[in-house]
């Protein structure tokens, strides 16, 4: 049955407003007392029922939440709680409206938390928490008994500053209380500096806890403090320690003797990097020869980040915080300090570099003959841009040797591509949003980039090499254990969102296969993806698709990796920029010396706080990418724009404008001709007298009405 809400209603006697209260205060006395039997006049004295009126009505409630099994009678007209709720811990989740929600650890049914019952817990916060006791027929709740582990005890918003007080006004969407700040913790921030503020108190009962400003950002509107905003509303970090780009700073530049004595010399073999036009950290390089026998021999070579930055170091520690380089809209905030990210790291043309490499002998289909994983030293020939590496695969003329081998590499890449697809992997390739800036962050216009067929040459044997190593490891003589590792796992789509989906996409006239082999299944969601490009339901029909498919994470349990059709995966080719990269690298040095299996325990643990941060930059990426769409339609109010539904929820309608993708709400409170119940297995809100319906998908003209940075929120009107 699906899940319906009404959103007008008949308006609720003050007698039964009256008595429900009593009943919430009830519940919560005989919760926080749950032993001790008790009359009707203890309870009332203990809920603050001083009106005969309300004596009486706590009397009937008795009675009621006994035949309720609520509560047992204890004799002589006392009662007590049936049922004392079990200890459990896990994770707190705070939400701006109130329903707050505890997590169990190992997952399940999120559990409601009152606010009055949260001890204040902050988002993501690990705490223990008592299940209270439940009324029949009713949802179970919990109460914060004691929080175990706090995720962080700082917050960004804007100032308001007056001459007798301050206080920090939130920007997060999971924090609702403004934050009291004494005039001398201010640190000079003034009214509509964002600040960045410390928790420092949180006096019992007391609605709004005190803190002191840290750092003040900039103001409001400032795109340097916007984007830093965004990093410490998710806890990221918006600069670097001191200390650890000063032991940056002291890490020798010059490759000895030594160190080229024990790896393999590719310097006189032909390598280049193709990369994004603004990068400065090349990561990977690839090499090319041919063999004697015809075949070819390509070097996938990764920057070998563990030479220099060593296990426990203060360098290694603040990377394994980060876990990731973060992307947002304007910038890239690296996991490593650039003297080791943009300078030491950074496979630079015309400069020996040291690699860890995976080196294929491929033949003329593209099929791998032999393979070794080797330390190497490397001297890129020529650094190229994914434009200029596309503009020679056009051409397909080639002028130079370099030209020859981006064109041989690009031949072999797509029938491994190919291959790939047909053995089951699923192509999600959609088009990024990208806004052209200016010198002061201001977005000048939108557009759409495609990954080309240069991308693909690069994507391919990156792929190529996280696959090989991966199996390096993992694949295992039968009766054999294979020691424990780094695996990059996607599990196969949950059957339940695969039917929903497939649902869903009929109203558009497409069929998808939702049940079988996981090969059939991949196989005919490409099949759908392909029919549905350049269509107007194109856009929508992706991001459904991506939203029924399961979420990739590192874990030491593989499982294999559904997208890519692959049993063993893991990620080797970025160590500059993510630390489960660089965690590999360790692993295989470690092994291929025949070093003994580590610790699965410790690794499962680095492994979650990997998967963990990745998803917080992600979130961060798309937030910064929201604030850049809310900036660049603010000069649009009034202006009328062809749009579809992009989202239907409880509070109302999402459309994302169709020439450039900006998406904003038609508040509910907007739907004035009727009222709507949302259906939440068909993706609709019904209007419940004219029956009228929007669906996801559905074509919509709209008015852009409101346009708020600070919510990063657009409102539309409909037309």
């Amino acid at each position: 049955m699906a899940k319906k809400r009404k959103f007008k209603g008949h308006k609720v006697p003050k007698q039964q407003l009256r008595k429900n209260v009593i009943i919430q205060r009830i519940v919560d006395y005989f919760n926080a007392n749950p032993i001790e039997p008790v009359n009707y006049k203890q309870v009332s004295a203990g809920i603050g029922a001083t009106l005969q009126a309300d004596r009486l009505m706590v009397a009937e409630v008795l009675d009621l939440l006994h035949l309720e099994e609520f509560l047992v009678d204890a004799g002589h007209g006392k009662y007590r709680l049936k049922n004392v709720g079990s200890v459990m811990e896990g994770t707190f989740e705070r939400r701006h409206n109130g329903k707050n929600s505890f997590i169990p650890d190992g997952g399940g049914t999120p559990i409601f938390v009152a606010e009055r019952n949260s001890l204040y817990a902050m988002n993501k916060d690990r705490v223990k928490v008592q299940i209270l006791a439940m009324r029949k027929g009713r949802d179970p709740e919990a109460v914060v008994l004691e929080i175990l582990q706090r995720v962080t005890d700082t917050v960004v918003g804007v100032l308001e500053v007056s001459q007798y007080y301050a206080y920090l006004i939130v920007d997060s969407k999971t924090f609702s209380n403004d934050i009291f700040i004494p005039r001398d913790k201010l640190k000079n921030g003034k009214s509509g500096d964002k600040a960045v503020v410390k928790i420092t108190e949180w006096p019992e009962k007391a609605k709004n806890p005190v803190g002191e400003v840290i750092d003040v950002l900039g103001s409001v509107g400032n795109n340097q403090a916007e984007m830093h905003a965004i990093l410490v509303e998710f806890g990221l970090p918006y600069k670097y320690p001191d200390a650890v780009e000063k032991a940056a700073r002291k890490i020798p530049s010059k490759i000895t003797k030594e160190d080229v004595a024990e790896r393999e010399d590719f310097r006189q073999t032909p390598t280049f990097t193709i990369d994004p036009k603004d990068a400065k950290d090349y990561d990977d390089a690839l090499s090319l020869k041919q063999l004697p026998n015809g075949n070819w021999e390509i070097g996938v070579h990764i920057a070998d980040v563990s030479h220099y930055v060593k296990p426990g170091s203060i360098i290694d520690k603040e990377a394994s915080e980060r876990a990731t380089s973060v992307y947002l809209v304007d910038r890239v905030v690296p996991m490593l300090p650039e003297k080791l990210s943009n300078e030491l790291c950074s496979l630079r043309p015309h400069e020996d570099k040291l690699c860890f490499s995976a080196v294929f002998e491929l033949d003329n289909d593209a099929r791998v003959k032999n393979y070794r994983i080797v330390r190497t030293v490397i001297h890129s020939d020529r650094r190229m841009d994914y434009d200029e590496a596309q503009a020679i695969i056009e051409r397909n003329h080639p002028e130079n040797d370099s030209d020859k081998m981006v064109l041989e590499l690009h031949r072999l890449a797509q029938i491994l591509r190919t291959r790939r697809y047909a053995n089951g992997a699923i192509n999600f390739e959609r088009a990024e949003v990208k806004f052209e800036i200016d010198e002061n962050g201001k977005p000048l216009s939108v557009y759409f980039k495609e990954a080309k067929e240069s991308n693909q040459l690069i994507e391919e044997f990156m792929l190529l090499a996280n696959k090989t190593v991966a199996e390096a490891i993992g694949k295992v003589a039968k009766g054999k254990k294979a020691k424990t590792f780094v695996y990059r796992v996607h599990d196969v789509p949950n059957p339940d969102k695969l039917t929903t989906f497939a649902q869903f996409i009929r109203r558009f006239g497409y069929k998808l296969k939702d049940k079988g082999e996981a090969r059939d299944i991949s196989r005919s969601i490409n099949n759908l993806l392909n029919e549905v490009q350049g269509k107007k339901e194109q856009n929508l029909i992706e991001i459904v698709a991506i939203r029924s498919m399961a979420k990739a994470v590192y874990t030491t349990i593989n499982i294999g990796h559904y997208g890519l059709g692959y049993p063993y995966y893991t990620h080797f080719t970025s160590p500059i920029r993510r630390y489960p990269d660089l965690m590999v690298h360790r692993l295989l040095e470690r092994y291929l010396a025949g070093g003994r299996s580590v610790s699965e325990e410790k690794l499962e643990e680095d492994c979650k706080h990997c998967s963990e941060m990745e998803a917080l930059a992600a979130q961060a990426e798309r937030t910064s990418i929201k604030y850049k769409q809310v900036e660049f339609m603010s000069d649009k109010i009034g202006q009328v724009f062809d749009g579809v539904i992009s989202g239907v929820t409880e509070w109302g309608l999402y459309v994302e404008i169709n020439e450039n993708h900006c998406e904003g709400m038609i508040p509910m409170r907007d739907l004035t001709d009727d009222y709507y119940e949302f259906d939440e297995k068909t993706y609709s809100l019904i209007g419940h007298g004219s029956k009228r319906r929007f669906s996801l998908g559905d074509p919509l003209r709209i008015r852009v009405v409101r346009a708020n940075l600070e919510k990063k929120q657009l409102d539309f009107t409909m037309e």
